[in-house]
């Protein structure tokens, strides 16, 4: 009996194109997505043209506890620490727990970016039993070339790359420590970063870092600079595995 493969999809564009490399190779098997319940609106629509490139359909997952970020941080009380964050293994390793099976293959959407394959490598130790695969990183395909990528095959990228974020991640995103990222979600989601502002403070919790000093993100000056889009860039390499997604 053919073990399941698990493709995990992040609504980014790096695990939207590892998805595509890999039913290319291995048609079937499942592709999931936990929601936080704190994505940007416009996930939804990212993942309904993924749905529709792939032709194949995305399996949800959720807590059954909580109802999104706000609500891990402030039942839990905590953000954030040097070992990461409660909405992680609440929101995305919990549910990814129930719905796995002991034989699945897992199939992420790490790139060769160095920090992507450090955190590969951390992923595969921590979890170690499981049987992992990284299309992207054996193709050497990076995060500029995954963007181009998705642009080529007529997929609008998600709002938040437009606007400088590295990742389409949770807005905001409680692990991020970054100035230049908090200073965006100040420009680009002043709700948000209000938000944030309030419960940091009422937890104590200093998020960011400027100089080696820990402070409150409100406290990041105002002409801070935000962050610059990352361009979508093809090298041979991503020529290649366009041509290998051609219908």
């Amino acid at each position: 009996m053919n073990r399941r493969r698990v493709r995990w999809f992040g609504c980014g564009a790096a695990s939207a194109v590892a998805i595509a490399l890999d039913l290319r190779v291995h048609p079937g098997g499942v592709i999931a997505y936990c929601e936080t319940g704190a994505e940007h609106p416009d996930n939804e629509r990212f993942l309904s043209d993924c749905e529709r490139w792939w032709g194949a359909k995305v399996i949800r997952l959720r807590s059954d506890e909580y109802t999104d970020t706000w609500d891990v941080w402030e039942r839990r009380r905590f953000i954030s620490g040097p070992d990461g964050a409660p909405c992680t293994g609440i929101l995305k390793v919990a549910p990814r727990h129930e719905f796995q099976r002991a034989d699945d293959i897992h199939v992420f959407g790490y790139t060769c970016d160095a920090l992507d394959q450090t955190r590969a490598k951390r992923l595969a130790e921590t979890f170690f039993e499981l049987t992992i695969e990284n299309p992207l990183i054996k193709a050497g395909i990076d995060k500029a070339a995954c963007l181009a990528i998705v642009a080529g095959a007529g997929i609008p990228l998600p709002v938040l790359y437009s606007l400088g974020f590295p990742n389409n991640n949770c807005m905001p995103c409680g692990k991020a420590t970054s100035p230049n990222y908090w200073a965006a979600v100040r420009e680009h989601f002043p709700d948000q970063f209000a938000r944030m502002t309030e419960l940091s403070r009422r937890l104590g919790a200093r998020l960011t870092r400027i100089a080696n000093v820990r402070m409150f993100i409100d406290e990041i000056p105002m002409d801070w600079p935000t962050l610059d889009p990352l361009a979508p860039a093809c090298d041979f390499l991503c020529h290649l595995a366009a041509k290998d997604l051609e219908p």
